[in-house]
């Protein structure tokens, strides 16, 4: 899989880095919209990612979730833009550490 964050730009990994202070109260939504858009914004191919097990389904829900994005063709650009407006709202809504 491709890395990403040496291509982010500077307002992404701003945000990125951000996302890591917000205090750890999020719904599973939240955390599934993070991880989806990040990965997106991040330029990671769906194509190549690996399907999880079955019985693994935290790993299915956020594989599911980047599927989900990844089918209404949601663009880096567009993921980019979404993640940091999410990082925004919930630091100012739960506060960081």
């Amino acid at each position: 899989m491709a890395d990403g964050s040496k291509n982010r730009s500077a307002a992404l990994q701003a945000a990125w880095n951000k996302s890591e202070t917000i205090n750890p109260v999020l719904t599973n939504e939240d955390k599934l919209n993070l991880y989806a858009y990040g990965k997106i914004a991040d330029g990671m191919p769906f194509s190549e990612a690996k399907k999880p097990g079955m019985f693994d389904l935290a790993r299915k829900a956020m594989y599911n979730r980047w599927q989900e994005l990844n089918d209404q063709r949601v663009s880096p650009s567009e993921a980019e833009k979404k993640y940091i407006e999410l990082v925004d709202q919930l630091a100012a809504r739960h506060g960081t550490k």
